[in-house]
C-alpha cells in the first residue's frame, strides 16, 4: 500500500469533465464498476478513457464515477474507495446501519481499529480473493472499499487513506 500512496494512486473524487456524466445510481461489486475491473492496469483504463489525471486530484481518477477513488499496486487496479451513492448489490453504502452489513454479510470479520488512533472499526466481507471492507462507527458505515481481500485487509491493518 505505500507503493500505491507514493504513486498517487487513490484519490478524492472530482466530477468528471468532458461528455461523460456521472452516474447517480452506480454498484461496486466484486468484480468493480461499470467499465472498470479488479487488475485493469492504469494503461488499459487510459486507453479506454476511464482513467485521467487531474490538477485537482491527488491522483488519476475516474472519468463518470466521480464518487469513486481508483487505488492501484504494481499499476493494477486492486482496490476502489466509494461513497454514496456506489452501492454493493445489496445495496449497502455509505450510512447505511451496521446491522444490515450484517445482515448481508453473516460471515464478515469484524477487525478492531488501534486504541489511540482515529481510525474506524472495519468489517470485512471475503468472498474468494475479493472483498468488501466496510469501515464504521459502531452505527453506519463511514468508508465502502471493495476489491481484492489481501489489499483490503493490508489497507486497514497500515490505515492507509484514499488521498
Amino acid at each position: 500500500m505505500t507503493a500505491a500512496s507514493v504513486a498517487g494512486s487513490g484519490v478524492r473524487p472530482q466530477p468528471p469533465v468532458g461528455s461523460a456524466g456521472p452516474v447517480t445510481d452506480e454498484v461496486v461489486d466484486l468484480t468493480g464498476l461499470h467499465g472498470v475491473e479488479f487488475g485493469d492496469t492504469e494503461q488499459e483504463l487510459t486507453a479506454r478513457g476511464v482513467l485521467r489525471d487531474t490538477v485537482e486530484s491527488c491522483g488519476p481518477t475516474l472519468v463518470g464515477h466521480e464518487t469513486a477513488s481508483p487505488i492501484f499496486y504494481d499499476d493494477r487496479l486492486v482496490l476502489l474507495w466509494v461513497s454514496a451513492p456506489v452501492r454493493t448489490p445489496e445495496g449497502i453504502t455509505v450510512g447505511t446501519p451496521v446491522s444490515e452489513v450484517h445482515d448481508h454479510y453473516p460471515a464478515s470479520t469484524r477487525l478492531t481499529a488501534p486504541q489511540g488512533t482515529y481510525r474506524f472499526d472495519g468489517l470485512l466481507a471475503r468472498d474468494g480473493d475479493r472483498a468488501y471492507l466496510f469501515l464504521h462507527d459502531g452505527r453506519t458505515v463511514r468508508k465502502t472499499i471493495a476489491g481484492y481481500a489481501d489489499y483490503a485487509q493490508r489497507l486497514f491493518d497500515e490505515g492507509y487513506g484514499p488521498c
